[in-house]
């Protein structure tokens, strides 16, 4: 299976939920955000990170 591309900072976030920061080659860096469906990604830490969903919420508002 091949791995997901993380999300690039301001794209609006597929679900609600934890996203960590991860760096161009996959690497995570530990910074984490909250993402709430439909709202923009708040922007990296460095140029040529993104944005990883790690922890999804588990109510239905959330959810697609």
């Amino acid at each position: 299976m091949p791995a997901k591309k993380p999300l690039k900072p301001g794209t609006p976030a597929p679900n609600s939920g934890q996203y960590e920061e991860v760096g161009p080659r996959g690497g995570r860096t530990g910074k984490e955000a909250t993402g709430v469906k439909g709202k923009t990604l708040p922007p990296t830490s460095k140029p040529g990170q993104g944005w990883d969903l790690v922890n999804p919420t588990k109510n239905k508002s959330g959810k697609g």
